[in-house]
C-alpha cells in the first residue's frame, strides 16, 4: 500500500515538474503537433522541389557529356572550376579524379530525392538528402554569390528544412497510404491530424474544470501535455501498442522504398542508355578539340625554339570554329577562336561568377555560362550580361613560324 502511494506521489511529482517546465517555456516552444500543422500549405513547395530535383537528375542522366572528362561543361570541368572559388578547395582538388562516379552519384541522388518528395515516400529522408545536396552545392558552386541570395542553392537548402522538421505528410503521400494500410490490417483507427483552437478543446473536454485536468490528477491544464491532443504520445502513457504499429509501418515503408529505389535505378539507367544511343549533343559540339602536347620549349627541324606550351597545329582551327583544350598551368578548360588570318583569341572558360564552364553559342556568337546565363564577347571576353562580376581571363595564344600554336 505504501509502495503504491509512493509510486503515485512520484508520478504526480514528475508530471508537475514537466508541467512547470512547459509553462516556463511558453510562449517560445513549438506548438502541439507542429509537424502536421502546415502540411497542406507546404504541398506546392513539396511538389516544386520534387519536380526540380527529378528534372535535374534526368537531365544529367540523359546527357553523356555531363559524365565526360573531356567535355567543357561536364562534371569534371565544373569541379575544376568550383575548386578555384570554393572554401572546400583542398577537398575538391583530390576528388576531381573521381568526377565521373561523383557525377553518377549526384544524378541518381537527385532522381531518388525528387521521386520521394513528389510521391511522399520517406519524405523526411528525401528532405534530408535534398538539404545535404543543396548545402554541398552551396559550398562548392555558389559560395561566393554576391549578394548571397542570388545563389539558388542556399534557397533550396532552407526550402527543404520544413520537410526535415515535419517529415511525412498525412495527405497525398505514399507514407500516409502505408500508415492507413497498416492501421487497417492491425484493426486500429487511422490517425487523423487536425488543427483546433485549444480553448475549443477545453470546452468539449469532460476532464477540464477550473483550469485543472482530472485526467492528470487535477494538475494545471496545458496543451503541451494534454492527453486529448496527444493521445498515445502523451507523457507517461504506455506506448507499446503505438510502437508496435510504428514498427510495422516502418517495415512496409522500407519494402516500398526499396522497391521504388530499384524501379528508379532501372528507369534512370534506361534514360542514361537512351541518351547515349541518341547521342546528346554537348554545348561544345561545334568545337574542334586540340590535344595539348605538354612540350614547353619545342624545337623545330631548323633549330629554332619557341617558348610556351605547344597546343597543336594552327590548321586544326578553321575560321569560325573554336577549339577547346586544357590550360597546363591551372588545369582549367580553355577555348581558342580563329578570328582572322594568323590571329587567334584564347580564354579561360571558367566563369568568374561561380566557377561553371562557359561554352560557345554559334547562334549568338557569344560565350554563354550554362549555369546562370552570363554572356561574354568573343572578341574581348568582356561580360555583357548576367551576374558575372568581370570578363573571362584572356590567354596569350600565338602562331609561330613553324605553323603551331603556343600558349605563352
Amino acid at each position: 500500500m505504501v509502495s503504491l502511494w509512493q509510486n503515485r506521489t512520484m508520478v504526480q511529482s514528475l508530471r508537475g515538474d514537466r508541467t512547470r517546465a512547459n509553462e516556463r517555456r511558453l510562449p517560445f516552444h513549438a506548438p502541439v503537433r507542429a509537424w502536421v500543422l502546415s502540411e497542406w500549405a507546404l504541398l506546392p513547395l513539396r511538389v516544386f522541389l520534387g519536380v526540380t530535383f527529378l528534372f535535374a537528375g534526368l537531365q544529367k542522366l540523359s546527357n553523356p557529356a555531363f559524365f565526360s572528362v573531356k567535355s567543357p561543361n561536364g562534371i569534371h570541368a565544373q569541379m575544376l572550376g568550383a575548386s578555384r572559388f570554393s572554401p572546400l578547395h583542398s577537398l575538391l582538388v583530390h576528388l576531381v579524379n573521381s568526377s565521373t562516379p561523383i557525377g553518377w552519384t549526384i544524378a541518381f541522388a537527385e532522381l531518388f530525392i525528387g521521386l520521394g518528395a513528389i510521391f511522399g515516400l520517406w519524405t523526411r529522408v528525401a528532405a534530408v538528402g535534398g538539404a545535404l545536396l543543396s548545402f554541398s552545392f552551396f559550398l562548392t558552386v555558389s559560395y561566393h554569390s554576391s549578394p548571397y541570395y542570388t545563389g539558388a542553392d542556399i534557397g533550396f537548402f532552407f526550402a527543404w528544412l520544413p520537410f526535415v522538421l515535419s517529415g511525412s505528410s498525412s495527405r497525398l503521400s505514399i507514407d500516409a497510404a502505408i500508415a492507413g494500410f497498416v492501421a487497417k490490417r492491425e484493426g486500429t483507427a487511422r490517425r487523423e491530424f487536425v488543427a483546433i483552437d485549444f480553448v475549443q478543446v477545453q470546452r468539449m473536454c469532460g476532464n477540464f474544470s477550473d483550469n485543472k485536468c482530472a485526467a492528470r490528477d487535477y494538475l494545471a491544464c496545458d496543451a503541451a501535455v494534454c492527453p486529448v491532443l496527444l493521445g498515445d504520445r502523451a507523457p507517461l502513457i504506455n506506448r507499446s501498442a503505438i510502437d508496435s504499429l510504428d514498427r510495422r509501418t516502418l517495415v512496409v515503408g522500407g519494402v516500398s522504398a526499396a522497391s521504388a529505389a530499384v524501379a528508379a535505378v532501372l528507369f534512370g539507367s534506361a534514360v542514361a542508355a537512351t541518351g547515349k544511343l541518341i547521342g546528346a549533343t554537348p554545348p561544345s559540339s561545334s568545337m574542334g578539340e586540340l590535344t595539348l602536347s605538354g612540350a614547353t620549349t619545342p624545337t623545330t627541324s631548323t633549330g629554332a625554339s619557341y617558348t610556351g606550351s605547344l597546343l597543336g597545329p594552327a590548321t586544326k582551327i578553321p575560321m569560325g570554329r573554336p577549339a577547346v583544350f586544357t590550360i597546363p598551368t591551372s588545369g582549367d578548360p580553355g577555348i581558342i577562336f580563329h578570328e582572322k588570318e594568323s590571329e587567334f583569341l584564347g580564354y579561360d572558360t571558367v566563369c568568374p561568377h561561380q566557377g561553371c564552364t562557359v561554352g560557345y553559342s554559334p547562334a549568338t556568337n557569344l560565350l554563354v555560362c550554362p549555369c546562370h546565363g552570363s554572356q561574354f564577347l568573343v572578341s574581348t571576353g568582356a561580360v555583357i550580361s548576367g551576374p558575372a562580376p568581370r570578363g573571362l581571363l584572356k590567354l596569350d595564344v600565338v602562331e609561330e613560324p613553324d605553323g603551331n600554336l603556343y600558349l605563352k
